[in-house]
């Protein structure tokens, strides 16, 4: 499976986004009893849909802020990973900041639309002299009505696989 491809075919073709959304959960199984669906946005990025659904609801039936947060980081990191070939670059979430502004008591949807050029610029280029460069990336969280539900900040850390220390 080559991630790239796969959200680029997938930004085009009804059945490359179904196949997407059946091998994500095996590719991420940690993710898969939330039930998000993964859809590449036509202009690029991608937009990650949170079900209102039982296993995503808390103990006042709102989504769980623990499913928002999941799905920003899922979001953030297939938007970062579909620029870069993860056959040649290792990804690694060093941090997470979420703030919350609005109980969900709906599906909602988590968007991140990170520019090709900015991650050439702070990804790439610098990759060709230092080691690891950390990348941040905003992700905003909205419900079907268009509340601002949450926004999350995550910071990758972006390493060569040749770079990689400890063994796979």
């Amino acid at each position: 499976m080559h991630l790239p491809s796969l959200l680029a075919n997938a930004r085009v073709s009804s059945w490359s986004r179904w196949w997407l959304n059946r091998v994500l959960p095996f590719a991420i199984p940690f993710n898969r009893p939330h039930g998000f669906k993964v859809h590449p946005l036509p202009a690029g990025g991608i937009s990650v849909r949170i079900p209102y659904r039982r296993s995503n609801r808390n103990h006042i039936k709102g989504i769980h802020a623990c499913a928002i947060a999941t799905a920003s980081e899922m979001c953030s990191g297939l938007s970062v990973m579909e620029q870069l070939d993860p056959k040649r670059y290792r990804l690694i979430m060093r941090s997470l900041h979420m703030a919350y502004h609005y109980q969900a008591k709906q599906p909602a949807t988590a968007k991140c639309v990170p520019a090709a050029e900015e991650i050439a610029e702070r990804v790439i280029r610098p990759l060709a002299s230092q080691d690891k460069v950390d990348y941040s990336s905003t992700v905003e969280v909205h419900d079907e009505d268009g509340n601002h539900l949450a926004t999350g900040t995550v910071v990758w850390q972006v390493k060569e696989w040749s770079k990689v220390r400890t063994k796979v």
